[in-house]
């Protein structure tokens, strides 16, 4: 007798006929099989019905009587002798049931753990994506953020640095770095803090290397030679 084809016609039964199966068919056939299994797989053995509904939960003789007759109808018991009142032992034999033939539960399980599987490894790979999204997130704030400080630094002046750096965090790298590299070059221009326009006029678009293209390309003044008399 083999305990895993006996559960596995049983299984395949359960999972063909979802109609048929109740709880109860499922804890007398349970029992059953381990009874016999501390028995020594006995062909024929005897289950006392007392002790079967005291361990399956079952309180009535008849709800009991009714689901172990149906497991004999279904094929997994053979009634060898019938017990003569319900404190008295059926005499059973455990078989393989020849009409659960179909693999439908065996199908069912496969499909299932090929797209758990498939889940699984989407899931895996989301996690990764959102991780490496996240850290390489954080560095390139990070890098924005050192951008920003030096930027700052270059310009000297201390108020609307909130709202500057809002305005910053939205600009490309790219946009940062040109930013910065005008800079100076503004406030070679413009000694005087005071008269610096604000740095949001920059993050606004309003770029300030016009003013400074402009600024170097105005005609120089060429002093005036006195007249040589």
């Amino acid at each position: 007798m083999d305990i895993f084809k006996l559960y596995r016609s049983f299984w395949n039964f359960c999972f063909e006929n979802p109609d048929k199966i109740k709880p109860t068919h499922i804890a007398i056939y349970s029992f059953a099989v381990e009874h016999c299994n501390r028995l020594g797989w006995k062909k024929k053995f005897g289950l006392p019905t007392s002790m079967v509904m005291e361990a399956t939960g079952i309180k009535s003789y008849s709800v009991y009587k009714k689901h172990l007759d149906q497991l004999v109808e279904f094929g997994f018991i053979d009634m060898i002798e019938l017990s003569r009142n319900q404190y008295s032992a059926n005499i059973i034999a455990l078989k393989e049931n020849d009409k659960a033939s179909i693999k439908a539960l065996d199908k069912a399980l496969i499909k299932h753990s090929s797209k758990q599987t498939e889940s699984t490894s989407q899931s895996i790979i989301t996690v990764d994506k959102q991780v490496n999204n996240s850290t390489s997130k954080q560095e390139t704030n990070k890098q924005k953020s050192d951008l920003f400080d030096t930027f700052w630094n270059l310009y000297a002046k201390k108020e609307d640095r909130k709202k500057s750096f809002s305005k910053w965090m939205n600009l490309k790298i790219e946009t940062m770095e040109t930013i910065i590299e005008v800079v100076p070059k503004y406030v070679k221009q413009k000694p005087e803090i005071k008269y610096r326009k604000n740095p949001v006029t920059f993050l606004n678009n309003r770029s300030w290397e016009d003013e400074i293209i402009a600024e170097k390309e105005k005609p120089q003044k060429v002093p005036m030679q006195k007249a040589v008399l």
